[in-house]
């Protein structure tokens, strides 16, 4: 079985497809850094939709995601940005925790697994 990078880097790929398993590395928003969640979370999810698109896929075959929160509070808002986004009848299994990101700027990180 093949083992396919997408926009592999020196330190980690951007996704990894093997077979037909889609696993994506944790997003952060590069654009909106130091923006809102709102912001963040609209970039993140926009970059999900193209690198599961470069792996033949969509967010309706989303199985596990991943999210990380600087801070609970912003829970809900957050919530209602991908509750616009998630595909209707398709939710995930998703755990949604609070943690310390790469760097100040970055206030949600979300990382995904879908099926092909």
């Amino acid at each position: 079985m093949t083992i396919q990078r997408i926009n592999p880097g020196p330190r980690m790929s951007g996704a990894v497809v093997h077979g037909d398993t889609v696993y994506l590395a944790g997003q952060v928003a590069n654009q909106a850094a130091g923006k809102s969640v709102t912001e963040q979370t609209q970039e993140i999810l926009a970059i999900i939709d193209k690198l599961l698109a470069e792996a033949a896929t969509d967010k309706s075959k989303i199985l596990m995601t991943n999210i990380w929160l600087t801070d609970m509070a912003t829970f809900q808002e957050m919530n209602a940005v991908w509750d616009a986004w998630v595909s209707p009848g398709n939710s995930p299994a998703r755990a949604t925790v609070e943690a310390k990101l790469a760097g100040p700027q970055f206030k949600v990180e979300i990382a995904v697994i879908a099926a092909k």
